[in-house]
């Protein structure tokens, strides 16, 4: 299986020269596509990817219309690691990549005792292990160019544990310790590493409506993605290595100590659930 697809990725994809690329993963919708926009608006050539059937092919047919750049979509489940690995070398090998934005993941609201464990696999799988695939993967095409980025996607919940969560805050933990860290080793190469710690975003309706229900504290970290988009493309050039897009959460959670924390945030995730 893995011999057709990458004879089927040649024929489909030969190698480009030109300028480099920036890679987003989880660039169909929400934040993702905010900054395939971004960038684009940027004349930055862009290699998009997303779960299939999700529009993204018209999505850089889009961007070619509208902002006169490249955009290439692939269509690979970031949850089973082999794709990644074969999407990920297929692209290092074949395309200059000069920005990586792990955008892509998974979340979700559940009592442990009621969580389905093929879904807290998946999430590990998407949100831990995708992300330190892709940049070990893409890492030596990344070091090739004069300069170059990589931008890693935490989460606001990646700073505290949070009942009825439990899986998400701890996979946004390693997102954030992953990029600290993988910044610090690249210090003296030409690769810049930054992380976002954004909190929930209105990318729609239903995530709207499901965040409002925790409170003021849901409304207080609700997000617009086109705004988070800007702000994290604009400091990642700045090198900012951590970027704070909603500093009033940033500092209570900063601030208040775990007996505090752990329980309010519980409390406001647990508004989610139907109980």
């Amino acid at each position: 299986m893995s011999e057709n697809y990458r004879t089927m990725f040649n024929r489909m994809h030969p190698p480009l020269s030109g300028r480099a690329y920036a890679v987003v993963t989880g660039a169909s919708q929400g934040l993702g596509k905010a900054f395939a926009l971004e960038l684009a608006a940027r004349k930055i050539p862009l290699i998009l990817l997303s779960l299939k059937d999700q529009g993204l092919s018209e999505l850089c047919l889009e961007l070619r219309q509208r902002f006169g750049v490249e955009a290439i979509p692939f269509e690979c489940d970031l949850s089973d690691p082999e794709s990644v690995l074969l999407i990920a070398s297929s692209i290092g090998s074949r395309y200059p990549v000069q920005l990586l934005i792990n955008n892509a993941g998974m979340g979700g609201t559940a009592r442990m005792t009621e969580a389905d464990p093929r879904q807290i696999n998946r999430m590990l799988q998407v949100n831990v292990t995708a992300t330190a695939l892709l940049t070990r993967t893409l890492l030596p095409s990344l070091l090739q160019q004069p300069r170059s980025w990589i931008l890693n996607v935490s989460s606001m919940a990646g700073l505290s544990p949070i009942g009825y969560k439990t899986v998400y805050p701890a996979s946004k933990a390693f997102v954030h310790s992953f990029s600290r860290g993988l910044c610090e080793e690249l210090r003296n190469t030409t690769v810049f590493v930054s992380v976002v710690n954004p909190g929930a975003m209105r990318t729609n309706a239903e995530i709207s409506s499901r965040i409002e229900r925790q409170g003021w504290l849901g409304r207080l970290t609700l997000l617009e993605p086109d705004q988070v988009a800007r702000t994290c493309i604009r400091r990642l050039f700045r090198r900012d290595s951590v970027i704070v897009v909603n500093p009033w959460s940033w500092l209570m959670l900063q601030v208040l100590p775990i007996w505090i924390r752990l329980p309010l945030l519980t409390r406001a995730v647990k508004r989610e659930l139907a109980v």
